[in-house]
Protein backbone atom coordinates (compact mmCIF):
# COMPACT_ATOMS: atom_id res chain seq x y z
CA UNK A 1 0.00 0.00 0.00
CA UNK A 2 1.51 3.66 -0.78
CA UNK A 3 2.53 5.87 1.69
CA UNK A 4 2.95 9.65 2.57
CA UNK A 5 4.74 10.91 5.03
CA UNK A 6 3.27 14.28 6.93
CA UNK A 7 4.75 16.01 9.65
CA UNK A 8 3.11 18.43 12.18
CA UNK A 9 5.40 20.81 14.26
CA UNK A 10 3.91 21.61 17.34
CA UNK A 11 6.39 24.41 19.03
CA UNK A 12 6.31 27.85 21.69
CA UNK A 13 5.73 30.59 19.63
CA UNK A 14 6.15 34.48 20.98
CA UNK A 15 3.33 37.01 20.14
CA UNK A 16 6.45 39.73 20.58
CA UNK A 17 8.91 38.57 18.43
CA UNK A 18 9.28 37.02 15.05
CA UNK A 19 9.26 33.26 15.05
CA UNK A 20 10.95 32.53 11.54
CA UNK A 21 14.46 31.63 13.23
CA UNK A 22 12.84 29.21 15.52
CA UNK A 23 10.33 27.55 12.83
CA UNK A 24 13.68 26.89 10.51
CA UNK A 25 15.35 25.09 13.32
CA UNK A 26 12.35 23.28 14.29
CA UNK A 27 12.11 22.33 10.47
CA UNK A 28 15.93 21.53 10.35
CA UNK A 29 15.82 19.12 13.38
CA UNK A 30 12.65 17.41 11.90
CA UNK A 31 13.91 17.24 8.56
CA UNK A 32 17.49 15.57 10.17
CA UNK A 33 15.43 12.92 12.44
CA UNK A 34 13.18 11.97 10.01
CA UNK A 35 14.44 12.59 6.13
CA UNK A 36 11.71 9.83 5.11
CA UNK A 37 8.75 12.97 5.49
CA UNK A 38 7.03 14.78 2.33
CA UNK A 39 4.87 17.06 3.89
CA UNK A 40 5.20 19.62 6.82
CA UNK A 41 2.43 21.50 8.40
CA UNK A 42 3.00 24.55 11.17
CA UNK A 43 0.03 25.93 12.95
CA UNK A 44 -1.78 28.93 12.22
CA UNK A 45 0.20 32.42 12.37
CA UNK A 46 3.21 30.07 13.77
CA UNK A 47 5.49 33.44 11.88
CA UNK A 48 4.64 36.71 13.97
CA UNK A 49 2.06 35.40 15.94
CA UNK A 50 -1.52 36.31 16.60
CA UNK A 51 -1.06 40.38 16.07
CA UNK A 52 -1.91 41.80 12.52
CA UNK A 53 0.64 44.96 12.91
CA UNK A 54 2.68 42.46 11.55
CA UNK A 55 0.97 41.88 8.47
CA UNK A 56 2.26 42.20 4.66
CA UNK A 57 1.75 41.41 1.24
CA UNK A 58 2.23 38.30 -0.65
CA UNK A 59 4.16 37.67 -2.27
CA UNK A 60 6.83 39.02 0.17
CA UNK A 61 9.89 38.22 1.91
CA UNK A 62 8.54 35.97 4.58
CA UNK A 63 7.20 33.88 2.06
CA UNK A 64 10.03 33.69 0.03
CA UNK A 65 11.98 31.85 3.23
CA UNK A 66 9.38 29.58 2.97
CA UNK A 67 9.75 28.73 -0.42
CA UNK A 68 13.78 28.17 0.14
CA UNK A 69 13.33 26.02 2.78
CA UNK A 70 10.75 23.82 1.00
CA UNK A 71 13.48 23.38 -2.13
CA UNK A 72 16.23 22.86 0.39
CA UNK A 73 14.46 20.05 2.09
CA UNK A 74 12.30 18.88 -1.25
CA UNK A 75 9.21 18.99 0.99
CA UNK A 76 5.78 20.38 0.42
CA UNK A 77 5.48 23.35 2.71
CA UNK A 78 2.57 24.62 4.68
CA UNK A 79 4.14 27.20 6.79
CA UNK A 80 0.88 27.90 8.95
CA UNK A 81 -0.72 31.03 7.97
CA UNK A 82 0.52 34.84 8.12
CA UNK A 83 -1.71 38.13 7.91
CA UNK A 84 -1.78 39.72 4.38
CA UNK A 85 -2.09 42.98 3.70
CA UNK A 86 -4.04 43.42 0.47
CA UNK A 87 -5.19 47.02 -0.26
CA UNK A 88 -6.93 48.09 2.89
CA UNK A 89 -7.88 44.59 3.54
CA UNK A 90 -6.04 41.84 5.59
CA UNK A 91 -6.74 38.26 5.25
CA UNK A 92 -5.34 35.34 7.58
CA UNK A 93 -4.17 33.45 4.50
CA UNK A 94 -2.03 30.19 4.69
CA UNK A 95 0.36 29.97 1.47
CA UNK A 96 1.02 25.88 0.17
CA UNK A 97 4.23 25.24 -1.20
CA UNK A 98 6.18 23.01 -4.00
CA UNK A 99 9.07 20.62 -3.50
CA UNK A 100 10.73 23.14 -5.89
CA UNK A 101 10.29 25.62 -4.09
CA UNK A 102 7.05 27.41 -5.95
CA UNK A 103 4.03 28.25 -4.19
CA UNK A 104 1.09 26.74 -5.30
CA UNK A 105 -1.55 28.03 -4.02
CA UNK A 106 -3.03 30.12 -0.77
CA UNK A 107 -6.00 30.24 1.29
CA UNK A 108 -7.88 33.03 3.11
CA UNK A 109 -8.97 31.92 5.98
CA UNK A 110 -12.96 31.86 5.34
CA UNK A 111 -14.37 32.29 8.90
CA UNK A 112 -12.34 34.74 11.06
CA UNK A 113 -12.68 34.03 14.47
CA UNK A 114 -15.42 36.77 14.66
CA UNK A 115 -15.96 39.41 17.09
CA UNK A 116 -12.32 38.30 18.71
CA UNK A 117 -10.34 38.81 15.59
CA UNK A 118 -12.21 41.54 14.09
CA UNK A 119 -10.24 43.51 11.50
CA UNK A 120 -10.08 40.28 9.78
CA UNK A 121 -11.55 39.85 5.95
CA UNK A 122 -12.82 36.71 5.33
CA UNK A 123 -11.62 34.97 2.02
CA UNK A 124 -14.45 33.32 -0.54
CA UNK A 125 -12.59 30.60 -2.08
CA UNK A 126 -11.32 27.19 -1.65
CA UNK A 127 -7.65 25.78 -2.03
CA UNK A 128 -7.66 22.09 -3.05
CA UNK A 129 -3.88 20.61 -4.57
CA UNK A 130 -2.68 18.11 -5.98
CA UNK A 131 0.53 15.54 -4.79
CA UNK A 132 1.12 14.47 -8.07
CA UNK A 133 0.51 10.10 -7.94
CA UNK A 134 -0.68 10.45 -4.38
CA UNK A 135 -3.81 12.82 -3.50
CA UNK A 136 -6.04 15.50 -3.40
CA UNK A 137 -5.31 18.00 -0.33
CA UNK A 138 -7.30 20.62 1.11
CA UNK A 139 -6.55 23.33 3.30
CA UNK A 140 -8.93 25.10 5.69
CA UNK A 141 -8.11 27.47 8.84
CA UNK A 142 -9.03 27.20 12.51
CA UNK A 143 -12.69 28.42 12.85
CA UNK A 144 -13.18 26.99 9.58
CA UNK A 145 -14.02 23.57 10.47
CA UNK A 146 -16.68 24.75 13.14
CA UNK A 147 -19.00 25.18 10.07
CA UNK A 148 -19.06 21.43 8.59
CA UNK A 149 -19.66 22.86 5.02
CA UNK A 150 -16.07 24.01 4.03
CA UNK A 151 -14.69 20.45 4.61
CA UNK A 152 -17.57 18.96 2.82
CA UNK A 153 -16.97 21.48 0.43
CA UNK A 154 -13.26 20.45 -0.31
CA UNK A 155 -14.12 16.65 0.08
CA UNK A 156 -16.42 17.30 -3.14
CA UNK A 157 -13.77 19.00 -4.88
CA UNK A 158 -12.24 15.74 -4.26
CA UNK A 159 -9.50 16.20 -1.19
CA UNK A 160 -9.09 13.55 1.03
CA UNK A 161 -6.45 15.00 3.02
CA UNK A 162 -7.04 18.23 5.11
CA UNK A 163 -4.42 20.55 6.35
CA UNK A 164 -5.47 22.58 8.99
CA UNK A 165 -3.28 25.04 10.92
CA UNK A 166 -5.01 25.93 13.93
CA UNK A 167 -4.44 28.74 16.86
CA UNK A 168 -6.43 27.81 19.87
CA UNK A 169 -5.68 28.84 22.92
CA UNK A 170 -9.09 28.84 25.25
CA UNK A 171 -11.64 26.42 27.05
CA UNK A 172 -12.68 25.01 23.87
CA UNK A 173 -9.97 22.98 23.11
CA UNK A 174 -12.20 20.07 23.69
CA UNK A 175 -14.65 20.76 21.84
CA UNK A 176 -12.34 21.32 19.35
CA UNK A 177 -10.82 17.97 19.38
CA UNK A 178 -13.93 16.40 18.84
CA UNK A 179 -15.23 18.73 15.59
CA UNK A 180 -11.98 17.45 13.99
CA UNK A 181 -12.93 14.02 14.61
CA UNK A 182 -16.48 14.34 13.47
CA UNK A 183 -14.92 16.34 10.50
CA UNK A 184 -12.87 13.45 9.22
CA UNK A 185 -15.22 10.51 10.17
CA UNK A 186 -18.26 12.02 8.18
CA UNK A 187 -16.26 13.51 5.48
CA UNK A 188 -14.27 9.82 5.37
CA UNK A 189 -10.77 12.03 5.12
CA UNK A 190 -7.34 12.21 6.93
CA UNK A 191 -7.04 15.45 8.94
CA UNK A 192 -4.35 17.18 10.55
CA UNK A 193 -5.41 19.39 12.88
CA UNK A 194 -2.06 21.36 14.00
CA UNK A 195 -1.80 23.82 17.35
CA UNK A 196 0.81 25.71 18.26
CA UNK A 197 2.38 26.96 22.16
CA UNK A 198 2.72 29.71 24.68
CA UNK A 199 1.14 32.60 22.19
CA UNK A 200 0.24 30.30 19.54
CA UNK A 201 -2.23 28.44 21.21
CA UNK A 202 -2.22 25.51 23.97
CA UNK A 203 -1.12 21.87 22.36
CA UNK A 204 -3.35 19.00 21.98
CA UNK A 205 -2.52 19.30 18.13
CA UNK A 206 -4.96 15.69 16.64
CA UNK A 207 -3.98 13.78 13.30
CA UNK A 208 -6.86 11.75 12.51
CA UNK A 209 -7.46 8.29 10.11
CA UNK A 210 -10.46 8.49 7.89
CA UNK A 211 -12.58 6.48 10.39
CA UNK A 212 -12.18 9.19 13.08
CA UNK A 213 -9.76 7.26 14.45
CA UNK A 214 -7.18 8.79 16.34
CA UNK A 215 -3.94 8.63 14.63
CA UNK A 216 -1.76 11.12 17.04
CA UNK A 217 -3.02 13.39 19.93
CA UNK A 218 0.08 15.64 20.93
CA UNK A 219 0.47 16.83 24.51
CA UNK A 220 1.01 20.27 25.71
CA UNK A 221 4.75 20.35 24.98
CA UNK A 222 6.73 20.90 21.92
CA UNK A 223 6.22 17.62 19.48
CA UNK A 224 7.33 16.75 16.31
CA UNK A 225 4.57 14.44 14.40
CA UNK A 226 5.78 12.68 11.54
CA UNK A 227 3.39 9.89 10.34
CA UNK A 228 2.21 8.05 7.27
CA UNK A 229 -1.09 8.01 5.99
CA UNK A 230 -2.76 5.50 3.44
CA UNK A 231 -4.60 7.38 0.62
CA UNK A 232 -5.71 4.05 -0.96
CA UNK A 233 -7.88 3.45 2.86
CA UNK A 234 -9.36 6.52 2.17
CA UNK A 235 -10.74 5.73 -1.27
CA UNK A 236 -11.49 1.96 0.38
CA UNK A 237 -13.36 3.37 3.33
CA UNK A 238 -15.35 5.70 0.55
CA UNK A 239 -16.46 2.94 -1.41
CA UNK A 240 -16.99 0.41 1.13
CA UNK A 241 -18.18 2.30 4.10
CA UNK A 242 -16.50 3.25 7.35
CA UNK A 243 -15.37 0.41 8.95
CA UNK A 244 -17.99 -1.30 6.19
CA UNK A 245 -20.43 0.56 7.63
CA UNK A 246 -21.89 4.04 7.07
CA UNK A 247 -21.11 5.50 3.76
CA UNK A 248 -21.97 9.17 4.45
CA UNK A 249 -20.34 10.50 1.38
CA UNK A 250 -22.29 8.23 -0.84
CA UNK A 251 -25.88 9.02 1.10
CA UNK A 252 -25.43 12.72 0.97
CA UNK A 253 -24.87 12.56 -2.45
CA UNK A 254 -27.92 10.36 -3.32
CA UNK A 255 -30.29 12.82 -0.56
CA UNK A 256 -33.58 12.78 -1.49
CA UNK A 257 -33.97 15.91 0.85
CA UNK A 258 -33.44 19.23 -0.55
CA UNK A 259 -31.85 21.31 2.67
CA UNK A 260 -33.52 25.16 1.92
CA UNK A 261 -32.01 26.11 5.14
CA UNK A 262 -28.99 26.68 2.85
CA UNK A 263 -31.12 29.35 0.35
CA UNK A 264 -33.37 31.31 3.19
CA UNK A 265 -30.33 31.49 5.46
CA UNK A 266 -29.84 35.08 4.56
CA UNK A 267 -33.34 35.43 4.80
CA UNK A 268 -33.93 33.42 8.16
CA UNK A 269 -35.83 35.23 11.00
CA UNK A 270 -34.76 32.63 13.56
CA UNK A 271 -31.10 33.54 12.94
CA UNK A 272 -31.38 37.06 12.72
CA UNK A 273 -33.35 37.30 15.85
CA UNK A 274 -30.18 36.35 17.63
CA UNK A 275 -28.64 39.64 17.89
CA UNK A 276 -25.73 41.14 16.58
CA UNK A 277 -22.29 39.80 16.07
CA UNK A 278 -20.32 41.07 19.35
CA UNK A 279 -18.10 40.09 22.46
CA UNK A 280 -20.10 39.34 25.14
CA UNK A 281 -20.26 41.93 28.22
CA UNK A 282 -20.90 41.10 31.70
CA UNK A 283 -24.47 40.81 32.64
CA UNK A 284 -24.48 42.29 36.24
CA UNK A 285 -22.62 45.63 36.57
CA UNK A 286 -19.76 45.80 38.95
CA UNK A 287 -19.67 46.66 42.44
CA UNK A 288 -19.06 50.17 42.67
CA UNK A 289 -15.80 50.61 44.38
CA UNK A 290 -15.94 52.05 48.37
CA UNK A 291 -15.01 55.53 48.88
CA UNK A 292 -11.42 55.60 51.14
CA UNK A 293 -11.00 58.29 53.51
CA UNK A 294 -7.39 58.48 54.45
CA UNK A 295 -6.33 60.33 57.39
CA UNK A 296 -3.29 62.43 57.25
CA UNK A 297 -0.75 60.04 58.39
CA UNK A 298 -2.45 57.00 58.03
Amino acid sequence: MRTFAIAGVQMHLSAIRENLSAMRQHLDLLMARFPWVQMVVFSELASYGPSPVHAQPLPGGTEEAFCEWAARHHIWLVPGSIFEQAGELIFNTAPVISPQGEVVGRYRKMFPFRPYESGISAGDQFLVFDVPDVARFGVSICYDMWFPETTRSMVAMGAEVILHPTLTDTLDRDVELAIARTNAAVNQCYFFDINGLGAGGNGRSIILGPAGDVIHQAGYGEELMPVEVYVERVRHERESGLRSLGQPLKSFRDRSVDFSVYRELGGSAYLHGLGPLHRPQRSVPMAKAPDLHLEPGS
